[in-house]
């Protein structure tokens, strides 16, 4: 199928690994002039060599690394007509060890940056009558699970990304979440704890997992690939989990 978006220039955050590589490539496949921004220099020109698109290097952390970032593409590509918020910050693990401040680390690198992102470019989609804003959320974010503090934050980013949509989608843009569960790549964290913990984890994807696997890198970025596409074009303010019924919410 031809997504009809050959030609869009797409800005990718936190897009040299994992879920983040995956659609800037999935996205380039359909013809997207790609950037992604991240924090290592190494990753960025790998991955902006792979891709034949653009690598910037900022710590999205920051409001300056952010405008970097949306400032960069606009120079080298043209204006962002596709902004994936993918960059997710973890604090804590469990209540025990999470408080105040891993609350505040949590909502600062997940609902801060895909906010301010969001700001940056929102204008210039506006103006031209055309915009894809997605949200990399988590089933943890639909649903209690997980790390206290990212559980609130994804949570709010669903919630930010529900707002947008209805405010924006007259004006030609649209703004959904994509909530993937537990995918495995390497040096992720599920390879990680799989590697440490074999036995534990296949009992983990035994009970948890209805595809009796964990789910892959691709199968997340080409959903994410079809929510800006052309076709797309009635899906504004969802929430799209791509998790093998890994999820247990109702909505």
């Amino acid at each position: 199928m031809d997504l009809g978006i050959a030609g869009k220039v797409g800005l990718v955050t936190a897009g040299t690994k994992g879920i983040g590589l995956g659609i800037a490539h999935a996205l380039a496949a359909e013809g997207v002039r790609v950037a992604v921004a991240a924090r290592t220099e190494a990753d960025v020109e790998r991955t902006a060599q792979s891709l034949g698109g653009l690598g910037v290097v900022a710590d999205l952390l920051t409001e300056a690394g952010c405008r970097l970032a949306v400032s960069e593409t606009q120079h080298v590509l043209g204006p962002v007509d596709i902004l994936i918020n993918n960059l997710g910050v973890r604090a804590g693990s469990s209540w025990a060890d999470t408080g105040p401040a891993e609350f505040e680390t949590a909502f600062a690198g997940n609902l801060g940056v895909s906010t301010r992102m969001t700001q940056l470019v929102l204008p210039g989609m506006v103006e031209r009558g055309w915009g894809r804003v997605v949200v990399i959320a988590s089933v943890y974010g639909r649903e209690a699970g997980g790390a206290p503090a990212y559980n609130a934050a994804k949570a709010a980013e669903i919630s930010f990304t529900t707002s947008l949509a209805r405010e924006v989608a007259s004006q030609g843009v649209t703004v959904n979440c994509v909530a993937p569960g537990s995918i495995l790549w390497e040096g992720g964290g599920w390879f990680r704890r799989q590697q440490a913990d074999p036995e534990g984890i296949g009992k983990f994807v035994r009970a948890e997992m209805p595809l009796g696997r964990f789910g892959a890198v691709e199968e997340v970025a080409s959903v994410v690939a079809f929510v800006c596409s052309q076709q797309a074009s009635l899906l504004n303010g969802a929430c799209i989990a791509v998790d093998g019924g890994q999820s247990r919410s109702n909505i």
